[in-house]
């Protein structure tokens, strides 16, 4: 139980929190050559090189060639920062366009494997994934492709809705840096999800 001299700080996701009046003062007077986009993009190469347990505001600063400082005219602290990597980073999956009805098994195992890859690929995504609120746009296009996926399928809503919790909790759980299936385990349970979902459809 948090008391007055344990206090639980609440912080306001990146995506949620208004964009400062200040905005437009800031690009007029930041360090030249400097903007939310490159930080972000330096920031996903400081996590793929250090992983998060090195990373710091210093020294994506330095790997920027500015001083820490010049960081905090485009992010308001390193916690956006991070959301802003996380999202950047699943920006890079391919999403499946709307697949006709008998298609959708197929892309929905090329949309798993994918977001396992990735996972793989840059384990500080699944560790990201887990503290913040993962509504990024490119999260949000991620979901979208998955129930247009699932959308393909027929089901109705109330077991749409049950399939997307089961396929959602199924790649954090096989995909998460603490215990990550080993391929053939991970191919295997895929086939038994899409299995499941496929009889739920003939019932």
């Amino acid at each position: 139980m948090a008391t007055t001299a344990d206090p639980v700080t609440i912080r306001t996701s990146v995506w949620l929190a208004a964009r400062p009046a200040s905005g437009a003062r800031r690009r007029s007077v930041g360090p030249a050559g400097l903007d939310r986009e490159r930080i972000t993009r330096g920031a996903v190469r400081l996590l793929d090189s250090g992983g998060l347990a090195r990373f710091s505001m210093r020294r994506l600063a330095a790997g920027l060639g500015v001083t820490a400082m010049s960081l905090y005219w485009y992010v308001d602290t390193k916690h956006d920062l991070l959301e802003l990597a996380l999202d950047s980073a699943l920006g890079e999956l391919a999403l499946p366009a709307a697949p006709a009805p008998a298609g959708w098994p197929d892309r929905l195992r090329s949309l798993a494997c994918g977001y396992r890859g990735l996972l793989a690929a840059r384990p500080w995504v699944a560790t990201l994934a887990a503290e913040y609120p993962n509504i990024g746009p490119h999260a949000r296009a991620f979901d979208e492709a998955l129930l247009r996926l699932l959308d393909a399928t027929g089901l109705n809503d109330a077991s749409r809705t049950g399939a997307h919790l089961a396929v959602s909790q199924f790649l954090h759980g096989c995909g998460g840096p603490v215990r990550r299936a080993p391929e053939g385990d991970f191919r295997f349970a895929l086939d038994v999800l899409v299995a499941g979902i496929e009889a739920k459809t003939a019932s």
